[in-house]
Parts: C-alpha cells; structure tokens; sequence
C-alpha cells in the first residue's frame, strides 16, 4: 500500500514561512503528480497547490507569489513553502498523490493523514 507521510506542520506568525514535506513510499511504479489540499472546519478540501513528475504546478490563486511547491522526483517527496504566511493560511494541510503501482495500473490516489497548520496575528 502506498504511505504518505507529511511532516513541517506547526504555529507560526503572520509573516512567518513554514516548509510542508510529504514523503511517498510502498508499491509505486510511477507517481504522476503530488500535492496539498487545505481544509478548514465547515468546509470542503480545496486545492493548494500540485506538481506534475515533469515538473508543472499550479498554486491557488490566493496563494501565488506566497506558495511555492517543488518535489524530488528520486525521493517520491513533494515540498511546499509557504512565505509570507496570513491567519487565512490555516488549517489542515493534506497531502495528496496520483500514482500507478504497475505499469498497468489504473491511476490511483492516495492522501495523507493532515498536519495542522496554524498562522497566528
């Protein structure tokens, strides 16, 4: 079974940066994309932010110029840097990966079990 495992999550101020890690491991042949939804109570997951194996990402709109994600590919590890960090950044932070455990496989996803992230004024 694939695992993801998050660490970096915390308290920090407003301003402050954070670095979010999430780890891939188990049966993968290949890993299409990594990424990090959010979820605050009352509301649904929504996307932070994803990286393609080859590199193309998307960052949410509120998040742009703030966010950045980036992965080792050698590793099955997806980061995220989080700068400059706003009180409306908080919340629970989950990991997410598409992978195929067979070069037949269907494209699976898996999510990792969130870490809180908490930004403080």
């Amino acid at each position: 079974q694939v695992q993801l495992v998050e660490s970096g999550g915390g308290l920090v101020q407003a301003g402050g940066s954070l670095r979010l890690s999430c780890a891939a491991s188990g049966s993968i042949f290949s890993i299409n994309a990594m990424g990090w939804y959010r979820q605050t109570p009352g509301k649904q997951r929504d996307l932070v932010a994803f990286i393609t194996s080859g590199g193309s990402t998307n960052v949410a709109d509120g998040a742009k110029g703030r966010f950045t994600i980036s992965r080792d590919n050698a590793k099955n590890t997806v980061y995220l840097q989080m700068n400059s960090m706003q009180p409306e950044d908080t919340g629970v932070y989950y990991c997410v990966a598409d992978f195929r455990r067979t070069k037949i496989s269907a494209v699976a996803r898996s999510w990792g079990p969130g870490t809180q992230v908490t930004v403080s004024s």
